[in-house]
Order: C-alpha cells, then sequence, then structure tokens
C-alpha cells in the first residue's frame, strides 16, 4: 500500500487519540468508586438480613410480652372478683375457699408481674438492637450517597474529555485517505488496539521488537510512500527522523 509519509504521520496522531478513548473508556468502566460502593452493597445485605433476624425477634419478644400482659389482666379480673364475692358472703366455707384462691391469685400474679418485667427488658433489648441496625444502615446509606455523587461527577467528567477525544478523533480521521484509514482500522482491531506505531531507533512501539538483519534492511529499502509494518506485530510502521534508519 502506498501513502504519503505526512499521511502516516497523521496516523500515530489518531493512534494517541484512539488511546487515550480507549483509556477514558477503561477508567469510566471501573471508576474507584465502584469497589467500594460494591463493599458497601453488600454490607447493607448482611445489615438487612441481621435487621430481618433482630425484627423476628423483637416481634417474638413483643408477643411473649402481650400474652404475659393478658395473663396479668385475667388475674387482676379474678382477683377484683373474687375480692368482690368475699365481702359479699358470710359463708365461713365459701370465706375460706376465696381467701384460699387470692392467695393463689396474688402469687400468680406476682409471678407473672416478675415474667412482665423480665420480658419488658428483653424487648428494650431488642428494639435497641433493632436500632443500632438501622443506624448502621444509615451511616451506609450516607456512606453509599457520597460516593455516588463522586462516582458520578468523576464520570461526567471523564465522559466529557471521553466526547471531545471522539471529536477529535473525527477531525483527524477525515485527513486519511480512505483506504489507508481502512487499513489502519484492521490492524487496530487485530492489534488490541493499536494499529500504527511510531518506529523508534529501529524498534517498534507496539511491541519494542529491535529490527535487525534482513527485517531492518527490507524497511530501509522501503520507499517513503511504501506503507511497512512490523515484521513481529503486522502493526504499521511509520517511519520519522527518529526510527535511525
Amino acid at each position: 500500500m502506498k501513502a504519503s509519509p505526512a499521511d502516516q504521520e497523521t496516523l500515530l496522531r489518531l493512534q494517541a487519540i484512539d488511546t487515550r478513548i480507549a483509556q477514558l473508556t477503561h477508567r469510566l468502566g471501573n471508576l474507584p468508586q465502584a469497589a467500594p460502593l460494591a463493599e458497601l452493597a453488600s454490607r447493607d445485605d448482611g445489615v438487612r438480613r441481621s435487621r430481618a433476624e433482630a425484627h423476628g425477634v423483637l416481634e417474638d419478644t413483643r408477643a411473649e410480652l402481650k400474652r404475659i400482659e393478658s395473663d396479668v389482666e385475667m388475674v387482676e379480673a379474678r382477683i377484683a372478683r373474687d375480692s368482690e364475692r368475699l365481702t359479699q358472703t358470710s359463708s365461713v366455707k365459701d370465706v375460706a375457699a376465696l381467701e384460699s384462691e387470692l392467695v393463689s391469685l396474688r402469687r400468680r400474679l406476682s409471678d407473672l408481674e416478675d415474667q412482665e418485667l423480665v420480658v419488658m427488658e428483653r424487648v428494650e433489648g431488642a428494639e435497641s438492637a433493632v436500632a443500632a441496625i438501622d443506624d448502621e444502615r444509615a451511616g451506609i446509606a450516607v456512606a453509599q450517597q457520597q460516593l455516588e455523587s463522586e462516582r458520578g461527577e468523576a464520570a461526567a467528567g471523564l465522559e466529557t474529555e471521553r466526547e471531545q477525544a471522539v471529536r477529535d478523533r473525527g477531525t483527524v480521521a477525515a485527513t486519511v485517505p480512505e483506504a489507508l484509514l481502512a487499513f489502519y482500522e484492521q490492524r487496530r482491531e487485530r492489534g488490541a488496539g493499536v494499529g500504527a506505531a511510531l518506529l523508534r531507533q529501529r524498534t517498534c512501539g507496539g511491541c519494542t521488537m529491535t529490527l535487525t538483519g534482513s527485517d531492518l534492511e527490507a524497511v530501509r529499502r522501503s520507499a517513503p510512500d511504501e506503507v511497512v509494518q512490523c515484521p513481529e506485530c503486522d502493526r504499521i510502521l511509520v517511519r520519522t527522523e527518529e526510527s535511525g534508519l
């Protein structure tokens, strides 16, 4: 393929822009906030599971307290009823029976009230556990919002740079002959994003192989407008005064 030395050198400008676009695209896909955000999301998942368990314990404890409170109400009602009956009866036998039952009921009430206090403490502990988990989740949410804001700002800046680079590429690519541009794109696709490289001091800028022997001689003999390729990586070798030929 033939192309003027100037057009071949233009490929180096185009390659520099393509490399910049690739770097910006990579940075956009690997923003530094991504890893900590993923870690926070994983941590939040674990905390949410812990909250579900803690909330289950709280609900069970509240249900237990409600049952005890119901039992307390029932016993208190029976005590009130028996106490009233005691004031209304004159039967010695009934009085003895009622007094005995009242002793038993008051003992039962005392036991229930002790249980009630214990379970109330457990409810308070369970509520504190849930509140602590909620505070932890709130802290995670704040950290996530901060990182997401930082990620958005960073992404916006990089995207602006990338868009400008894409516009610059279009401008430069428009100055390259169509056949040469197509050949460059083909080499770039096969060369991991690098289609043209400067030959500096007989060394390929694409694969860093130094030309020697017959390979070097072949390049030396090539006309200035001949598009030559690296014998190792097959990329376009652009020759300049730095090539050391």
